[in-house]
């Protein structure tokens, strides 16, 4: 609570303005995000062809919407274009990018060598990987700097990126082809788990609404235990589990050869590869 409050203290003194490329589900998630923080809609310009509602009705309060006439230097241009649009996306972006600004990029597979080509030499660049929880502001992001960024720049990266749920940072970013396969990707695992747990249910003879509304709630009451216990997912697992009873019953299928932790290594070891594939 107390980093967030920070986080809004930052954003709401921001000085100069902040451009958004791509307003999209996750570039959306962060607007709402650093409004709902202080930061003023008249700091923020967006570059998006198919704007929505909502930013369309914020430029009544001040936001630029795809201006027109000659670029402005951006204190921060934030970069959240699908990955494929990118080739025609990042060089219009230069004219944005004066001496001291920050350009933060959410793009999957989109490496800082790739963006440090489109971009002027010398630019300050933050790579980071969100994930799909951010819509709700229950995200976590990884990020990984250049070395042009400042102290002052991964601040202020760290405050952009805490509007839409925690941050945490690497040194080598070889490390973020892994944070996309366990976090990145990891949301549809989850997903996957409670599909599955309904299934398993209604094959045990429970009424199909029934299997699918406590596998959600499972899921979802679990990792909300999770979130908010001090202990650890080993613990609040044999917590759960008495000896010789049903649960250990369903984790020695689980926890057996060829089980859930030899499955999961494999699928996050598989994103992993194809992370690194994507990203050539």
């Amino acid at each position: 609570m107390a980093a967030r409050k920070a986080s809004a203290r930052t954003l709401g003194k921001l000085s100069g303005s902040l451009l958004l490329v791509g307003a999209g589900k996750m570039g959306g998630a962060m607007l709402d995000g650093w409004i709902a923080r202080g930061l003023a809609p008249k700091r923020i310009a967006i570059i998006e062809p198919q704007p929505g509602k909502a930013v369309k009705a914020l430029t009544r309060r001040g936001l630029t919407l795809n201006a027109k006439g000659k670029p402005a230097a951006a204190t921060a241009i934030v970069i959240a274009v699908k990955p494929q649009t990118a080739p025609a996306a990042l060089p219009p972006l230069a004219a944005h990018v004066g001496k001291s600004t920050l350009v933060l990029s959410i793009m999957a597979g989109r490496t800082i060598g790739f963006l440090q080509k489109a971009l002027p030499p010398g630019t300050a660049i933050v790579r980071a990987m969100p994930n799909t929880p951010a819509s709700i502001g229950r995200g976590i992001s990884v990020a990984v700097a250049n070395p042009e960024v400042s102290t002052r720049q991964r601040k202020l990266a760290s405050d952009l990126l805490a509007a839409i749920g925690k941050v945490e940072w690497v040194a080598d970013e070889v490390l973020i082809d892994a944070v996309t396969a366990l976090s990145g990707s990891g949301p549809a695992y989850v997903f996957l788990l409670a599909e599955a747990m309904t299934e398993a249910g209604i094959a045990a003879g429970l009424p199909t609404p029934l299997a699918a509304r406590l596998a959600r709630e499972t899921v979802a009451g679990s990792g909300e235990l999770l979130h908010r216990s001090e202990l650890d997912a080993a613990t609040l697992r044999q917590n759960v589990t008495s000896p010789g009873g049903t649960t250990a019953a369903a984790l020695e299928v689980l926890m057996g050869p060829g089980g859930f932790d030899d499955l999961l290594t494999k699928a996050i070891a598989a994103a992993t590869r194809r992370s690194r594939e994507l990203a050539g």
